[in-house]
């Protein structure tokens, strides 16, 4: 049975952090930019394939998206051949919740709770 390790991630992320991660989705591509790379796992996926799903071309304006979100550190990008892949930073955006929701409802429950989001770990 392998082991699980537990990370407070709330206590890792600093105001200025969230802010920066908020700033990055507060804008229309780069929220659907993310919502793609999150829904596509750990494998990523490639510039070509984010434009068409965008229904737009792979251009200086799409890498700017993508610039800001690696920026931010809810992306990464990694080269593969001719092709770069960008994937969601599931640990930041797991902080991130984390910070959002940290000590949400007084300390009363609040709803269902869920499970941090890991695609390399499936429970």
């Amino acid at each position: 049975m392998p082991s699980i390790k537990y990370f407070n991630y709330s206590i890792n992320m600093n105001i200025s952090d969230a802010v920066s991660a908020l700033a990055a989705l507060a804008q229309e591509t780069r929220l659907q930019i993310f919502r793609q790379l999150v829904q596509a796992g750990s494998t990523g996926v490639s510039v070509g394939k984010i434009a068409e799903h965008l229904g737009t071309d792979a251009n200086g304006r799409l890498s700017f998206h993508l610039k800001e979100l690696v920026n931010a550190g809810l992306a990464t990008s990694r080269q593969s051949g001719r092709f770069i892949y960008y994937s969601a930073n599931y640990p930041a955006m797991n902080e991130l919740l984390a910070y959002l929701t940290t000590n949400c409802c007084a300390g009363e429950p609040c709803g269902e709770q869920s499970t941090l989001c890991c695609p390399e770990n499936p429970s």
